[in-house]
């Protein structure tokens, strides 16, 4: 809230900080629970420019620990900006391996990649039995749909990017890119050692290493083998969210009831020429990089209709404004 510079997107809200500069950004916390901070210049994140950002508040549910933030990524043994090219003709490069918290193994064994060189480790953390630990789950991937889950265990959801909801159980949890979860997790098993896992949706994208983007769960912090738990969770194929039935927030607002009397309409398509890009009837987003979108509203600049595709809309501090993207095709 009144700090729209400070949203990160270059030639959008800002000129990009130059290299060897810093930016501190400021905003006023409207919102508490778990999210994350990324670059959004280019690819930057998918090469691991990205961290938590965590804004305490109260929990919906009882818990003993915080386990903090668990980063779900996928991986390439090419830096990801080194794909673009290859990437804006689309389809997206098939990446070969994910991460949790920035780590996994790879077998570089048939490999013919000089990148691959192997020597990666599991994530792994510890459980205390009859303890409830709260995990804060980040789909940070490029291009991957996760179905986490931890063998033998039950989670007990109870946010969904920054809102507090009522909880509820499941035994795995469907994850968006960009989404966050707050689950707890009680360590109700015996003592040994179980398979934490990321459950790439392969219906959604592909990656070579889909099936061990995985890591561990101890309860004893001595040892050091290898998991022999399987898992019993039926394995999604769905590209979207939890059902939205399951996501009731804790503190529901109503936005009561929606005018029809200043409707814009536009069409949003998706095109491949030398590149794949989005319009909006039929003109893309300019970005101008010194002279971003926002500073150009805020000097009154004409922004529409022109290439910037901004559209002013007449909104007090007490409406809503609400957008709507219809699916015409017919393909789904």
């Amino acid at each position: 809230m009144n700090s729209t510079e400070y949203d990160g997107v270059p030639g959008v809200t800002q000129c990009p900080i130059a290299p060897g500069q810093r930016l501190t950004y400021k905003f006023q916390a409207t919102q508490y629970g778990s999210t994350w901070y990324h670059s959004h210049f280019s690819l930057q994140y998918g090469d691991g420019l990205l961290g938590p950002l965590i804004i305490n508040g109260p929990a919906t549910a009882d818990y003993d620990e915080d386990l903090g933030a668990v980063f779900l990524s996928d991986w390439s043994h090419i830096p990801v900006t080194q794909l673009w090219d290859a990437a804006k003709q689309g389809p997206p490069p098939q990446l070969e391996n994910g991460l949790i918290n920035g780590t996994n193994s790879f077998d570089c064994s048939d490999s013919t990649d000089a990148n691959c060189i192997g020597g990666g480790k599991k994530f792994e953390t510890v459980f205390e039995a009859g303890k409830k630990y709260r995990i804060r789950l980040i789909n940070s991937a490029v291009d991957g749909h996760f179905q986490f889950s931890i063998d033998g265990h039950n989670l007990t959801v109870i946010a969904n990017d920054l809102v507090p909801i009522v909880p509820f159980t499941t035994d795995s949890l469907l994850i968006s890119i960009g989404q966050r979860y707050d689950v707890i997790v009680e360590a109700a098993q015996s003592s040994g050692n179980y398979w934490l896992r990321s459950g790439w949706v392969t219906g959604c994208s592909t990656n070579t290493n889909a099936a061990n983007i995985t890591g561990i769960v101890r309860y004893d912090s001595s040892s050091t083998a290898d998991p022999t738990s399987v898992s019993t969770v039926t394995v999604s194929t769905s590209c979207g969210d939890e059902p939205v039935a399951s996501l009731v927030p804790h503190l529901s607002m109503d936005v009561g009831t929606f005018a029809t009397s200043a409707v814009s309409e536009g069409v949003l398509s998706f095109a491949v020429t030398d590149y794949f890009h989005w319009t909006l009837n039929d003109s893309s987003l300019l970005l101008d990089w010194s002279d971003p979108t926002t500073l150009r509203i805020f000097n009154n600049e004409t922004i529409w209709p022109t290439n910037y595709n901004v559209l002013p809309l007449s909104v007090s501090d007490t409406e809503w404004a609400v957008y709507v993207i219809e699916d015409n095709t017919g393909l789904g």
